[in-house]
């Protein structure tokens, strides 16, 4: 199951902010901020799919993240690289490294993540 271009746009605030009330979710968003029937109807579809839960405190919800962020994006990029990169993660590294404006130092943080990781993997 997957989030919409708007849907994921909100479950960043409710990430950043890990619990919040609807009025805390519509301060998050830059002017126009859209009407409040809009992240309700939101929110509703996210419950649905399984990525948001709410907790009642009388007539008020506090929504939480179901999914942290870390594991939804893990599973965008394995997705990604599935699709676009016939599976091949050495193909996706490669595309990265080539096709964006990365800087000489950000090569060379890759470079030493990558190193330490071989590192810590087992023979």
């Amino acid at each position: 199951m997957q989030l919409s271009k708007t849907e994921e746009q909100l479950m960043q605030y409710l990430w950043k902010q890990e619990k919040a009330f609807m009025k805390d979710l519509l301060l998050a968003y830059p002017e126009p901020k859209p009407a409040t029937t809009t992240v309700a109807t939101l929110l509703k579809r996210m419950i649905d799919k399984g990525f948001v839960a709410y907790k009642l405190y009388g007539k008020s919800r506090e929504y939480y993240p179901l999914v942290k962020k870390k594991d939804y994006f893990s599973k965008h990029v394995n997705t990604l690289i599935k699709t676009f990169f016939n599976d091949s993660a050495s193909q996706f590294a490669s595309f990265f490294t080539k096709e964006t404006d990365l800087t000489k130092e950000e090569l060379e943080d890759l470079k030493a993540i990558i190193d330490k990781e071989i590192k810590n993997k087992p023979k």
